[in-house]
């Protein structure tokens, strides 16, 4: 006896549709964090004041140029998954958990904000880890694992400038 079997549509790369379409709300989600952390980053970055000045002034850039990568490419991954990324500030901001924050010239406070803002963000990133394992997207995992890795140690450096 034959038995059928339901025909499973597939992406250009090979995997499920249905997955993909699932990956891909889910990275415009963390696409739109990226994007108001990104420009909260710029805002420290050009603000920021006091005596460690000069060495936040910089790690805030070097943080933002790397958030701006980043945007650059999860946007590029919903698109090879098919999909159209996010990419007006209205949309950004009905999705994103990181919210806009504005006026912080205290580096201590700055740098507070980008650690909470690490946590949503490792947060999703381990999501969609899961998410793309379950579909077999090693693009996808492949990049949020990358992601992760960097992020953790930011994380404890930030946190031990803090003290």
């Amino acid at each position: 006896m034959a038995t059928t079997k339901k025909a499973v549509s597939t992406s250009a790369i090979g995997l499920n549709s249905e997955a993909c379409g699932k990956l891909a709300d889910k990275l415009n989600v963390l696409l739109s964090d990226y994007q108001v952390f990104y420009q909260n980053t710029r805002g420290f970055h050009w603000n920021i004041k006091g005596e460690k000045f000069f060495e936040l002034h910089i790690k805030f850039e070097e943080l933002y140029n790397d958030q701006q990568i980043k945007i650059d490419e999860i946007a590029e991954r919903i698109l090879t998954l098919g999909f159209i990324p996010l990419h007006s500030f209205d949309d950004y901001l009905k999705v994103s958990e990181i919210k806009p924050i504005k006026n912080i010239t205290d580096g201590k406070k700055g740098l507070q904000y980008v650690l909470d803002a690490l946590k949503i963000i490792i947060q999703k990133e381990r999501e969609l880890l899961s998410l793309s394992e379950k579909a077999e997207d090693e693009g996808t995992n492949s990049l949020m694992g990358d992601y992760v890795v960097q992020q953790e140690k930011l994380v404890w450096m930030y946190s031990a400038y803090l003290g």
